[in-house]
């Protein structure tokens, strides 16, 4: 298998795939079920830790006081109706 490091979000997320539906499959040996629930684990790690990289870079433009702002992605804009979660 290639390297997890190696493989982009989207490569991650085929052989993420191609796993679970061997896995699905039901006919795997013990040893190699084992061996993809592995892979399987570090490829979602992997794709985990892509999307929190690609959200730290993605920044929300706000119009506050008339004026554009950037904020980070997920920061509550003020006025929020619901403050109650």
């Amino acid at each position: 298998m290639t390297k997890e490091a190696e493989l982009d979000f989207e490569g991650a997320m085929d052989r993420l795939e191609e796993v679970v539906r061997e896995l699905e499959h039901g006919d795997v040996p013990l040893e190699k079920a084992i061996d993809l629930f592995q892979q399987g684990m570090k490829l979602s790690q992997l794709c985990g830790s892509k999307l929190e990289q690609v959200e730290r870079k993605i920044e929300m433009i706000t119009l506050e006081d008339g004026e554009l702002r950037k904020k980070p992605f997920g920061a509550r804009l003020e006025g929020d109706a619901d403050d109650s979660l």
